[in-house]
């Protein structure tokens, strides 16, 4: 099949920025069916005909960096259709529960159907970026959430790093949650993209990921890394856009540079002010790389700033996300002396793991049980 998606895609293998990977050619194939399923819906007959069940989508999985994001991407671009919306997972699912309140304090009975129609009033087309399942409480609602999503006549196209019928794997109560794995089995084209190289793997490759001192020179190198995380070509290297993460309760979190599942964040900003446990949680969630310029050598009167910085460290590194970062010392002298300066010594392992090639080629998310082996008790400061 030829089509938008498939152009775009042969554009970037003629421009050298890709290699020809059958998967990703296969999936770019079936974007394109998909944008030919929604162009025929707004045909009059179709509307008479009512082809909404004929609308599904894409479930596209796969290791890091093997172009899910990128294909997605090419995807939300092409495929002529409005409107539309692309959006990180983990935010539309701060955002349902949101409007599950409001419904529900209307006191109208079922919020899940309202909510639904409201969603799909501002998307035909809904592109999510790296779908994981980690609590109960989004488990229960998905199944009927995109059944009635699905029935209002809303294309799905998701990422994920895993296959579907691993999402919320050991979960509690997993059992309600398998409709859901049976819905994308049944309404969505389930592809895998296991080719055998990973890009994000490859742009990491040669690129220093702890930078000592602070100064022109480590910004400048983070600042060349951000780019060539993000592929971002010159003449858009002044347009790069920031974001307001969402973070539960109402609050959100400014983020500097946001692209491309890639965040730039000030030292500053993520553990000079009051933040906890929620926001960190958000940012790993959220991105699959972050950048932190800015940190400074701790003491005893920087305990507290210490005390979040091990927060922080503890969710980018649960959720396997790539860090880069402008430091004052390398982690063994980042926090020599004051209280809990020993039980930070876990934190400054955690780096350690952190710059390493295993930790590098893991793919962003939540760890198995058992995958690096038991945790070690946390640290408090």
């Amino acid at each position: 099949m030829s089509g938008p998606v498939a152009a775009a895609y042969a554009a970037l293998l003629a421009a050298g920025e890709l290699r020809p990977d059958p998967d990703q050619a296969r999936a770019a194939g079936e974007l394109d069916r998909l944008g030919e399923e929604l162009a025929l819906r707004r045909g009059f007959l179709a509307r008479l005909l009512s082809r909404k069940r004929d609308i599904c989508g894409v479930y596209l999985w796969g290791g890091v960096g093997r172009g899910k994001s990128m294909l997605m991407d090419l995807a939300f671009d092409e495929i002529a259709v409005s409107p539309k919306r692309r959006v990180h997972f983990h935010a539309f699912m701060i955002e349902v529960h949101e409007r599950l309140r409001a419904e529900r304090a209307k006191g109208h009975g079922d919020p899940i159907p309202a909510v639904a129609e409201a969603i799909a009033e501002g998307a035909t087309l809904l592109c999510f970026d790296e779908m994981v399942v980690n609590n109960p409480a989004d488990a229960m609602i998905l199944s009927r959430l995109f059944t009635h999503l699905l029935e209002e006549g809303v294309a799905v196209v998701t990422t994920s790093n895993r296959p579907p019928t691993d999402l919320y794997k050991d979960g509690l109560n997993r059992e309600l949650f398998l409709p859901f794995i049976a819905l994308i089995e049944e309404r969505l084209t389930v592809l895998p993209l296991d080719g055998p190289t990973d890009y994000r793997l490859q742009r990491l490759q040669g690129v220093a990921t702890w930078h000592v001192p602070n100064g022109p020179a480590a910004t400048a190198a983070l600042s060349e890394a951000f780019f060539k995380l993000t592929d971002t070509v010159v003449e858009d290297r002044a347009k790069v856009p920031s974001e307001e993460l969402a973070v539960g309760g109402g609050r959100s979190l400014h983020v500097p540079k946001s692209l491309k599942g890639v965040a730039v964040f000030s030292f500053k900003r993520l553990c000079g002010e009051a933040r906890g446990a929620a926001d960190y949680l958000a940012i790993a969630q959220r991105f699959h790389t972050v950048i932190i310029v800015g940190i400074p050598v701790m003491g005893p009167d920087k305990r507290n700033e210490a005390a979040r910085f091990v927060t922080l460290i503890d969710a980018l590194y649960e959720h396997n996300v790539k860090l880069l970062a402008a430091a004052d010392a390398e982690p063994a002298g980042l926090y020599p002396a004051g209280t809990g300066a020993f039980e930070f010594q876990r934190t400054v392992s955690r780096l350690e793991e952190m710059r390493s090639a295993d930790y590098l080629a893991s793919g962003h998310g939540v760890a198995e049980i058992g995958e690096r082996g038991p945790a070690p008790p946390p640290g408090r400061l």
